[in-house]
């Protein structure tokens, strides 16, 4: 722990943060989804995102021993089937980065497959946020079986009411 602790401690001052970073509440399903002004900061950017669709029906098993305890994974502690298919969806993780403190708000905006062009957007609180982050999004259960595969999707970083970052699929427009 002493080797580790100054080396924490340089990542904490390399980014100006003044404290840990509070752990993220879980995603909250959001009503309506309102616009928000684009005001896109260079502090703040997306590094990587990591999207995984489980579809129990349409999986095949693979010689990639890593593809096979991906999906494994996904239903790990689900006994019964009706457990197994509340687990299955799409699983989206963003890794983010803040070169600043900041009280950030993380958004998912999709559309579904059975839902046309509506969007549906999901939110995550981050109070302070410096460094890397990741922050997960699920659209699984009976959102996934009732209104379809997610068909196109984009991430915010807000930050007072603007959009400081941005990352977005191929058919989002």
């Amino acid at each position: 722990m002493s080797r580790l602790f100054p080396i924490l401690l340089f990542a904490a001052l390399a980014c100006g943060c003044a404290g840990p970073v509070v752990p993220q509440s879980q995603p909250r399903l959001l009503t309506h989804a309102n616009v928000v002004p684009l005001a896109i900061d260079p502090a703040f950017s997306f590094r990587k995102t990591s999207i995984f669709l489980h579809e129990r029906k349409y999986e095949q098993r693979s010689d990639s021993e890593m593809i096979n305890f991906e999906r494994e994974r996904m239903n790990y502690g689900a006994i019964t089937g009706a457990q197994m298919e509340a687990r299955e969806g799409h699983y989206f993780n963003f890794w983010w980065r803040a070169q600043r403190p900041a009280h950030l708000t993380v958004r998912l905006e999709y559309r579904q497959q059975n839902l046309g062009a509506y969007v549906q957007a999901q939110e995550v609180e981050v109070p302070n946020a410096c460094g890397t982050v990741e922050t997960k999004f699920k659209v699984i259960g009976e959102e996934f079986h009732n209104d379809g595969r997610v068909t196109a999707w984009r991430a915010l970083l807000i930050e007072n009411g603007k959009v400081v970052a941005l990352t977005q699929s191929f058919l989002w427009n």
